[in-house]
């Protein structure tokens, strides 16, 4: 398998191929994705408690925007991680995958939007069901790996592919890629990760975990 990655900092890597129908047609409603942030998350989160705050407020101030715009006839999932937005989920035609994006892009604070959106039937519960179950099986191989931080990473999936999300190290995001790629029922796997050096990695883990940024 090869993973191709963008010469920024930030990097968006695919593993794999997974093959996506071409039907178009009406989807279910908006979802948002992320989590509540709390003195837990803060504490031990590799993101600064004002990028977690402003990663809340995308998620939401996305998918008003989203829903406003569009309505109900897209499923579109917002995930926000360290000021980037994710989006994941499926719409009618290529004019609406560009106005999800547009749309997000025009969110405050908004750094950087990756829009993985398919053109594509909504997944049946089945499907939804089963990326809950890679997502959960995911998130444990991650516990389960020696030397890896599961607070680090976000984990998405959508469809059998894995999305993974997070502030970390290279020896981290292989780690974490090769778990993933490995993990029964994944098609593929993509890397939205911030690469941070060890000294970088150090700094963040001895300074104080609620400074600001």
């Amino acid at each position: 398998m090869k993973t191709s990655f963008s010469p920024s900092r930030w990097t968006l890597g695919l593993l794999g191929v997974a093959a996506l129908s071409a039907a178009l047609s009406a989807c279910a409603p908006l979802v948002v994705g992320g989590a509540v942030a709390t003195g837990a998350m803060v504490a031990v989160d590799r993101r600064s408690s004002g990028a977690q705050l402003d990663d809340q407020a995308i998620e939401l101030r996305a998918a008003s925007r989203i829903r406003d715009q569009m309505g109900s006839r897209a499923r579109i999932n917002v995930t926000s991680y360290n000021r980037r937005a994710l989006l994941t989920g499926e719409v009618a035609n290529e004019r609406d995958k560009a106005l999800a994006e547009q749309v997000v892009k025009g969110v405050d604070n908004v750094a950087g939007v990756f829009n993985e959106l398919g053109i594509t039937n909504s997944p049946s519960l089945k499907e939804q069901v089963a990326d809950t179950v890679l997502t959960g099986r995911v998130k444990a191989g991650l516990v389960d790996t020696k030397g890896l931080s599961t607070s680090a990473f976000k984990v998405v999936s959508e469809r059998g592919t894995v999305y993974l999300m997070g502030r970390v190290t290279a020896r981290e995001a292989d780690q974490a890629t090769e778990v993933a790629r490995t993990t029964q029922g994944a098609q593929r796997v993509v890397r939205v990760l911030e690469i941070i050096s060890d000294e970088e990695l150090a700094r963040i883990q001895s300074s104080s975990p609620g400074t600001s940024n």
